[in-house]
């Protein structure tokens, strides 16, 4: 059964007023005494009116209602980020649409046509793992579509980036690694096409590079799915095959460190005394199973809001896109645990 929308002219009709009234008393114009706006408020609330969206986007050419795509809604960071997203939005009066690619590209793809069918005013992305070709976004950004990309950015022209700094945040878990004595530290790398793995990656090198510790590239290996079994399945290899034992993990997100940390403890390997390991994320389980993960934590709400507020900046024309030059990084921060000391003091 249809429930039929209440409009205007139903509220005007059943308080015997003009549709102008009505329309000024819900906006709290001056001249509308307090009794008509409380009569008008009160049946409103009574037949559930809300106002016409459509009718609103052409009188002000918007539809106030912006598209939202990321890769996983169940992940722990980007949950964070949708959080900051809608406090924004909803506070500036816009809504939002958000689609989950389970990162593939044809669920991308697909997302921004039915995001476009909706007439939405512009777009916040993280891209899909599968994404190694960014023409879809490179035309949208060429016909005037404010689009703003998050956590996962692309390196194109003209592309408007949030990001945190994964370089630094591992610089430092690797760094943290090292001053607790582990010297013989494996990288479970994330997929090699994502600007923030590959950042990731160039902070563990840097970390050993500063302490004077070579790297070996047969301790570097890809985790492209990142879940905590094929964490575990890698570092079962490593421990087996490798002719002398690593010593500590560094996981480029929280899954794939506990994966090193399941496999660890199967073999007999003690953490944090025979083997530290360090995650990246900072996933609410990481303070909760022992030991508890090291991790370093992404700022995922502000991500989300700081985004979110670029794009409206410039949906409603405060800020020329052509104008940021630059991305915007935000700071992490190394949770220290039990999972990564080993020395005292």
């Amino acid at each position: 059964m249809k429930i039929e929308q209440a409009t205007i002219k139903d509220i005007a009709r059943e308080l015997n007023v003009s549709s102008s009234t009505v329309s000024r008393a819900l906006k709290d114009y001056p001249g509308i005494s307090d009794e008509t706006k409380r009569k008008v408020k009160e049946l409103a609330k009574k037949l559930n009116y809300r106002p016409n969206a459509i009718a609103l986007s052409l009188r002000k050419s918007r539809s106030f209602t912006i598209g939202v795509i990321i890769p996983e809604v169940v992940h722990f960071f980007f949950s964070t980020v949708i959080s900051g997203i809608e406090e924004v939005a909803y506070s500036r009066g816009y809504n939002v649409i958000l689609t989950q690619t389970n990162e593939k590209l044809d669920r991308e793809q697909s997302s921004i046509d039915t995001m476009l069918s909706n007439q939405i005013d512009g777009f916040l992305v993280s891209y899909s793992k599968e994404t190694k070709d960014f023409n879809h976004f490179s035309r949208l950004l060429d016909q005037g579509y404010p689009i703003v990309f998050f956590d996962r950015v692309p390196e194109i022209p003209n592309a408007i980036n949030v990001m945190v700094d994964d370089y630094q945040g591992a610089f430092d878990a690797v760094s943290h690694l090292i001053t607790q004595g582990y010297s013989r530290i494996v990288h479970l790398a994330g997929p090699k096409n994502l600007k923030i793995s590959q950042e990731r990656e160039r902070g563990y090198r840097d970390a050993l590079k500063n302490y004077g510790i070579a790297i070996d590239e047969d301790l570097i290996v890809e985790c492209p799915i990142g879940t905590s079994d094929e964490g575990q399945k890698i570092t079962k290899s490593l421990l087996d095959n490798l002719k002398q034992t690593p010593d500590a993990f560094f996981g480029n997100n929280d899954m794939a460190a506990v994966g090193a940390m399941l496999a660890c403890k199967a073999a007999g390997l003690r953490v944090p005394e025979d083997v530290g390991i360090v995650g990246f994320s900072n996933w609410q389980f990481c303070s909760m199973i022992e030991p508890s993960l090291s991790s370093v934590a992404q700022p995922g709400f502000n991500m989300g809001a700081k985004a979110t507020e670029m794009l409206l900046d410039i949906i409603e024309k405060k800020v020329n896109p052509e104008e940021v030059k630059e991305a915007l990084t935000l700071e992490t921060e190394l949770l220290v645990r039990k999972s990564s000391v080993r020395l005292k003091g």
